[in-house]
């Protein structure tokens, strides 16, 4: 386990300011310093992260192009074979 720096303790210490974010200075990958509990409750069972199913890519698109107000693109989708 690493302990944190100071500066971590007044990042956490504002949380209004959101996680603190870390930067490995070797590789600048970002990382997010998370509380157990919170890390937990955006990994618990039903939590997906899996890759997105073409059919749910399609609906994510259709619902999109509603709200954009392309109603006629379900008319579009219906006159194709």
């Amino acid at each position: 386990m690493i302990e944190l720096t100071e500066e971590q303790m007044q990042a956490l210490a504002q949380p209004a300011a959101g996680p603190p974010r870390l930067v490995n200075p070797r590789t600048n990958e970002a990382f997010v310093l998370l509380r157990v509990d919170e890390y937990a409750r955006l990994t618990e069972d039903e939590y997906d992260d899996s890759p997105w199913t073409r059919e749910e890519l399609q609906a994510l698109a259709w619902e999109t192009g509603r709200r954009a107000g392309w109603e006629d693109a379900d008319d579009a989708a219906a006159e194709k074979p």
